[in-house]
């Protein structure tokens, strides 16, 4: 690390984006990390307004075939100009603490090469305090050179080769403001998840059927507190339910 460091200089920050037809996110994703010193999105060919939003607004736009989330993320992390990467998704914004932050860490020689984020999220307009949700955390500050995310096809995160950081910041995570839009996420993310069991050559069976959902819902919604976010805690904990369910549905359709 400390080869990139100059006499009253640190070293400069990419942020990294990927996206897909965000044209209602993206300016404020791009205008939270402004600060960076370079904004690189990863389009996946949208067909709306996204790519010139991100033009006009400074981003260096790479056009490429999205196959899975931590596929894309792999690839676009060597493409990035500088050696640390903040890594956001179209629906996320960086809190205002952050840069400050980052830059205060990056003064120093850094005692880690990744760092943990809290994220706080939002469903429907609505900031979810419970669910599970509470303890949301990803890694999105990390070094270009070190890490890359562990090839899963769903809930991919950095390969934990070292202890990571945590930062004090936030990104505040705005999950979807369209419940169709959402459900229709699900069922992809379901997919996914069933072609990984089948990759992992897991077998699937009644409990992974009908008890595992039913303890999902249990989980989310009782012991972790949904019940206390109201309307918007059980539409969310019946859809947890619902995609705990068809991973297994699908990936038994899988194996006939």
């Amino acid at each position: 690390m400390a080869a990139y460091l100059t006499k009253n200089s640190i070293p400069k920050i990419t942020a990294l984006i990927t996206t897909y037809n965000e044209e209602k996110n993206i300016e404020k994703c791009i205008k939270s990390i402004e600060w960076a010193d370079e904004i690189l999105v990863i389009d996946s060919f949208s067909t709306d307004n996204t790519i010139t939003i991100c033009e006009n607004l400074g981003a260096t736009v790479l056009k490429r075939k999205y196959n899975y989330a931590a596929d894309q993320k792999n690839w676009a992390t060597p493409q990035a100009t500088h050696p640390w990467i903040i890594l956001l998704d179209a629906d996320e914004i960086a809190d205002s603490g952050l840069e400050e932050e980052v830059k205060a860490i990056l003064k120093t020689r850094p005692k880690f090469t990744a760092y943990w984020i809290q994220r706080k999220n939002y469903f429907l307009g609505k900031e979810v305090l419970f669910c599970g949700w509470q303890n949301d955390r990803v890694v999105r500050f990390f070094h270009r050179d070190t890490h890359r995310y562990e090839d899963k096809m769903v809930h991919e995160e950095i390969k934990a080769s070292s202890p990571f950081g945590t930062l004090k910041s936030k990104i505040i995570h705005h999950t979807t403001s369209d419940l169709r839009a959402y459900s229709q996420k699900i069922e992809r993310y379901a997919h996914y998840a069933a072609q990984e069991f089948i990759r992992n050559n897991k077998r699937i069976t009644a409990f992974d059927l009908y008890i595992k959902p039913a303890f999902k819902f249990l989980n989310s919604y009782i012991f972790r507190g949904g019940i206390f976010d109201g309307k918007i805690g059980w539409i969310i904990c019946k859809l947890r339910t619902r995609e705990t369910w068809l991973k297994a549905k699908i990936a038994s359709e899988y194996k006939k």
